[in-house]
């Protein structure tokens, strides 16, 4: 980074998509391609969900820490499909798992389809993942990624023993979400720089802003649950606590409360009691539960922006910075 320079403005989200806009289109056209099966179910439960849209954050990543480091081409584009490909199999199992009936304001393909019918269609964007890596013929790409999806099923266990358990600590839940989110934010920024031909420092650098970024990520998500209205979310809220799960806001009411909301805090993750939602929420709120919890994610989008600090500073570089922001500030 040039020295004398002023600090670049980051740009907001609506700038980076439109950074990305030519290469993010090329790699939806790239999946619609090869989402393609002769067995007709296959295709209505993986255009229903890959068409549902999103972000596209993970494939983006991607494509900006090639691009910040000199690279563009169609390579990029296939293994930015690959990671969304991942990321959409990990998503139909999850909603599976989670007994969940609503995404991104719509319902989940397993309440649309089947429980049967999404993990069979998760299997199949799995496989065909891998189909679409190997054509590439790299094996320290496929290493990386085989590597990631094996960490990926690992955090899905790890969550499954955690459900319903009020002892579930800040380490265990930094553990299960390592490896359910942060990883795969890792891959794909780490592949980004392996595209580029960078040497290891730079590719370790990309790695750590990704892993990083993937913490702030899903930090800044779990208060949502306990922050956000439904409307705004497109989820329903509570379903963590639904779902027996005790994520950050709720780890840090838990150990903060007096023995009597303790008492109730622990029971409701234990029984899942959405109706216990009320005085969740008011005990998060009186032990400072959100603040604590945001103050964790900006810490680590902090580390992510801080790995990048002697890479090259240009549009794509400037980018990755920004999404460090916008993953902590964003209210969706």
């Amino acid at each position: 980074m040039d020295s004398t320079a002023g600090p670049r403005t980051l740009p907001d989200l609506p700038a980076i998509q439109a950074l990305a806009r030519e290469d993010m289109a090329a790699v939806d056209a790239l999946i619609r391609r090869r989402l393609a099966s002769d067995v007709v179910l296959v295709n209505q439960v993986a255009e229903y969900i890959v068409g549902a849209g999103g972000k596209r954050l993970r494939p983006m990543l991607l494509l900006l820490a090639a691009r910040a480091l000199g690279h563009r081409g169609p390579d990029a584009h296939q293994l930015a499909a690959v990671v969304e490909f991942i990321h959409t199999a990990t998503l139909l199992h999850d909603d599976v798992v989670d007994e969940s009936d609503l995404r991104r304001g719509r319902r989940t393909a397993n309440a649309v389809f089947g429980n049967a019918a999404s993990v069979l269609v998760g299997d199949f964007l799995y496989s065909r993942s891998f189909q679409l890596m190997v054509e590439l013929d790299r094996m320290e790409v496929m290493r990386i990624l085989a590597d990631t999806t094996n960490r990926i099923a690992e955090g899905e266990v790890l969550q499954l023993l955690h459900v319903r358990n009020p002892d579930t600590d800040e380490a265990a839940y930094l553990r299960v979400i390592e490896r359910k989110t942060a990883v795969l934010f890792a891959a794909a920024t780490r592949l980004g720089a392996l595209l580029a031909g960078s040497d290891a420092a730079t590719c370790d650098a990309l790695h750590d802003y990704g892993l990083n970024l993937g913490y702030a990520f899903q930090i800044a998500d779990d208060v949502l649950d306990y922050a956000a209205d439904a409307a705004t979310m497109g989820k329903n809220l509570g379903d963590d606590l639904a779902e027996g799960k005790a994520t950050l806001p709720l780890i840090h009411a838990i150990a903060h409360s007096d023995d009597a909301t303790r008492t109730v805090l622990r029971d409701a993750v234990e029984h899942g009691d959405i109706g216990a939602m009320p005085q969740v929420v008011a005990a998060i709120r009186a032990t400072g539960g959100l603040d604590y919890s945001r103050a964790r994610a900006r810490a680590f989008a902090d580390k992510a922006t801080r790995a990048l600090d002697r890479l090259p500073d240009n549009e794509a570089m400037a980018a990755l910075r920004g999404l460090a922001v916008i993953a902590v500030e964003r209210d969706r």
